[in-house]
């Protein structure tokens, strides 16, 4: 048997080694051309075309893999059913599932790969094709500044007009404190807060305090040098203004539930967050549905068709799941389902056309 897998997954590893390169090439050539243009007007060096490369390949090795598997899956199997090797393996009593057991296994260690790439290596070769875009490419300065920020802290709800971590600095600071009612008891205007020795601390601040039974101002104070708590740090700020597609899912995690205590929309950072974890059972879920196409065709199979039908079969997936993504950033469908219904509607129909195969 252990001569059987490596029949099997030699024919496999050659197909979507074939099939991988091949994808990330045309991948990488498209982009290039997309942005050729910009890399002549801002005289990039060749040091540039080399970083933008290397930083583009494992962002779309983990998007083109789940169809690479798809495509070895199918042209391995539609090849052997061609010349009947599949056939001779089963006269031989070798059932279907010990047959595609060896691509199966290889195909969870794939996705279990994948998904460490997606954790430990994308979000940082995003990071740097981010910058690398916007500095080099499109000759803007680097910049973390956030606008109009507002969260909740316990009885607080903070405004913060602009954000520059970089130089720990907040601009334009509003603070409402607020009774059990809820009603406003105090408000805090500041100026420019800064970073210093672990603490936020203002030159000059400005302090309404209110009647809570009325609404009415009690009070107008103006205090200087004063050190003000509004549970952050300058990181927090720099993490918020990273893209989500250059954030660990841990980040994620992180970041939703940061919103969800602020009472802020997490929508979007959600559907990301699911759909980071969906992403890697794509794999297993394309490998899958391989099978039934590979072995409904027999010896009528040829590598034309196995080619033909794997980039149809992920365009409709891309289709399907651009399409609930939208759905689920735009609320009309929950997070979690946005992101595991394409895998899910696959999954269905790999296994109806799976028991739908002849013995």
């Amino acid at each position: 048997m252990k001569i059987l897998n490596r029949f099997l997954l030699a024919h496999f590893l050659r197909i979507l080694s074939l099939s991988g390169a091949a994808f990330v090439g045309i991948y990488l050539l498209i982009d290039f051309f997309e942005n050729v243009s910009d890399f002549i007007d801002h005289k990039a060096v060749a040091t540039d075309y080399f970083s933008y490369l290397f930083n583009s390949i494992p962002f779309i090795f983990v998007q083109i893999l789940p169809l690479a598997i798809l495509m070895s899956v199918v042209l391995t199997l539609g090849t052997l059913g061609r010349t009947n090797e599949v056939t001779a393996m089963r006269a031989c009593g070798v059932s279907l599932w010990r047959i595609v057991r060896p691509l199966m296994m290889l195909a969870l260690c794939l996705s279990i790969f994948q998904m460490a790439l997606n954790e430990f290596v994308v979000p940082f070769n995003t990071k740097m094709l981010n910058d690398l875009k916007e500095i080099k490419l499109k000759g803007k300065q680097l910049s973390l500044k956030r606008n109009e920020l507002w969260y909740r802290d316990k009885n607080r709800i903070i405004n913060i007009r602009v954000a520059d971590p970089v130089n720990n600095n907040l601009h334009g600071v509003t603070i409402f404190i607020m009774d059990d009612s809820p009603k406003i008891v105090q408000r805090q205007e500041i100026q420019k807060l800064e970073y210093r020795d672990g603490r936020w601390s203002t030159p000059f601040l400005t302090e309404w305090q209110f009647d809570t039974a009325y609404g009415d101002l009690k009070k107008v104070a103006e205090l200087k040098n004063q050190q003000v708590d509004i549970n952050r740090e300058p990181n927090d700020f720099t993490r918020q203004a990273q893209q989500n597609n250059s954030l660990t899912f841990r980040e994620l995690w992180q970041t939703v539930g940061k919103l969800d205590s602020e009472g802020i929309d997490s929508t979007h950072h959600r559907v990301e967050m699911h759909s980071r974890l969906a992403a890697p059972f794509t794999c297993l879920i394309m490998a899958f549905l391989g099978v039934p196409f590979a072995l409904q065709r027999g010896r009528n199979s040829n590598i034309a068709l196995g080619i033909g039908l794997s980039l149809s079969i992920g365009v409709v997936y891309f289709i399907l799941q651009s399409l609930v993504t939208a759905f689920g950033y735009s609320g009309a469908l929950p997070p979690i389902l946005s992101a595991w219904a394409p895998n899910i509607i696959f999954l269905m129909v790999g296994v109806w056309m799976l028991l739908s195969v002849k013995e």
